[in-house]
């Protein structure tokens, strides 16, 4: 048998890896307390859950879907945008749900990316970015983040001759891993730069909706022009805790958006109309329930923090997100230092080499940990190495 080259060439996906090593180690009989991967582990709103049982009944939602969603749905997307960022949208032509953000990010490289194309991607960064190029049969550029630039791209680093090939452009703010956040002006420089090098912009925005110490970010459609040259991906999974309900959308350019619906019509054949009703509730209910999630991600956030610094790894507490992002101690690889984790005090933390070159030297941990399990994984963590616990925990957590 032989497989297609861009398959033989394509890397197992970075969870993938570490959900096996953790089952591994859970089927010995191992307790593993696992900071890895970005789930939350809050539950879905009920009104949400409500509202999907209900159209669960109807048998009209029991047949096949539209792949451009349910009017409503758009509807629900523009005036959520509208409402949260000022940002008008035509529901007709510039929203598009998906199946998750997740499908429709690997999914656009393909309406843009040909054969050698370049695709601008961040370093390190939310794998699909890449693999999306590479699957199209585009060639990653990586844009280094560092701590130095505040973890933002320097656009103006970008070699000229790359410049040529580049078709797409990738950011992500709040930013995962990094926990960076972007304001409007960089937003603006961004499209100014596309527009300059005849680029379209992909930002990725799920995390807008986590955030603490009553910061808001911004969204990248606020940008002065950015519906002419890009869009943003969006999520109801990390907002309303509903990853595996499996929703999200992109908004933003008509004709990008309209591409990607060509894509997705001859690919998947729509979201399940129960779960597009509910997703509606989520955007157009109550949502009280994403300041009360916040509340319970910020304390966590503070806990983890004081304990990975009381342990001697650097970490800062980031404005939005649900990622620790931490410097591994001296004389440690990303990868020997989660596996150091693992096999001494059976804690689970993403290398941050998974996310890119530029990400060795740091660790990822989630916020997603139910609070039990996020108690009992820091006091691990204290006796790392035999230190002794100098952090208390001083948590009011049940």
């Amino acid at each position: 048998m032989r497989l297609a080259k861009r398959i033989e060439n394509l890397p197992s996906y970075l969870f993938a890896e570490i959900s096996k090593k953790i089952a591994d180690k859970r089927a010995k009989g191992e307790d593993i307390v696992s900071f890895a991967i970005g789930d939350p582990d809050i539950s879905t709103p009920p009104n949400i859950i409500e509202r999907l049982c209900q159209a669960a009944q109807d048998p009209a939602n029991h047949r096949y879907p539209e792949t451009g969603g349910l009017p409503q749905l758009r509807q629900a997307i523009a005036k959520w945008y509208k409402k949260r960022f000022d940002a008008s949208l035509d529901a007709d032509k510039e929203v598009l749900p998906l199946i998750g953000a997740k499908e429709g990010i690997a999914h656009i490289a393909l309406c843009f990316i040909d054969y050698n194309d370049i695709a601008l991607v961040p370093d390190p960064a939310y794998p699909p970015y890449s693999m999306g190029t590479i699957l199209a049969g585009g060639k990653p550029y990586y844009m280094p983040l560092t701590e130095e630039n505040n973890f933002l791209p320097d656009l103006d680093a970008i070699p000229a001759h790359v410049l040529k090939q580049a078709k797409l452009l990738w950011i992500n703010y709040p930013n995962n891993p990094t926990g960076a956040v972007a304001d409007l002006d960089f937003f603006n420089k961004v499209v100014k730069f596309a527009q300059q090098h005849s680029l379209v912009v992909c930002h990725d925005g799920p995390y807008t909706e986590v955030a603490f110490d009553g910061y808001q970010p911004v969204s990248f459609i606020q940008a002065d022009g950015a519906k002419e040259i890009g869009v943003e991906f969006h999520s109801l999974s990390k907002s309303y805790n509903m990853t595996g309900w499996r929703i999200g959308m992109v908004v933003g350019n008509a004709t990008m958006v309209d591409a990607l619906k060509r894509v997705k019509s001859n690919l998947d054949s729509g979201i399940p109309q129960a779960i597009q009703y509910a997703a509606i509730e989520a955007l157009t209910g109550p949502q009280d329930c994403i300041q009360e999630h916040n509340a319970i991600y910020q304390k966590r956030r503070d806990l983890v923090i004081d304990m990975l610094n009381s342990i001697g790894l650097e970490a800062k507490a980031p404005k939005a997100g649900l990622y620790i992002w931490a410097k591994v101690p001296e004389g440690y690889t990303s990868v020997d230092f989660a596996n150091d984790l693992l096999e001494q005090v059976g804690v689970v933390v993403t290398p941050g080499i998974g996310y890119g070159k530029n990400g060795e030297g740091y660790v990822r941990l989630s916020l997603t940990v139910p609070d039990a399990g996020l108690v009992k994984g820091l006091s691990r963590l204290a006796g790392w190495h035999g230190r002794k616990n100098r952090f208390k925990l001083k948590s009011n957590l049940t």
